[in-house]
């Protein structure tokens, strides 16, 4: 394979992952420690309207929609505890 191939290929997989394709893949790029074999997969997520902290678990009607985002101080947990000890509370659907 040339160098120009592996540089296209090499740069839509950076456009893929910025642009939120790394949703197919969760445990790329999305969570905190960068790999798939990771446990922490609680998202604690701000609500807008609120402010109040929710967390969200796998398989729930809104969790593959909810998106991290650190800068506003939103979160991954490891345990549905570690979130209530965190003051967050789950979300209702």
């Amino acid at each position: 394979m040339s160098k120009f191939v592996l540089i296209v290929l090499g740069a839509a997989t950076v456009t893929f992952l910025a642009t939120g394709g790394h949703t197919l893949f969760p445990g790329i790029a999305r969570h905190p420690q960068g790999n798939i074999g990771t446990s922490c997969w609680i998202k604690g997520n701000i609500s807008i309207n609120s402010g109040e902290r929710i967390y969200h678990v796998p398989g729930q009607e809104y969790y593959d929609e909810t998106r991290i985002s650190p800068q506003y101080d939103e979160r991954w947990f490891c345990s549905e505890a570690d979130a209530q000890a965190a003051g967050w509370r789950r979300a209702r659907r």
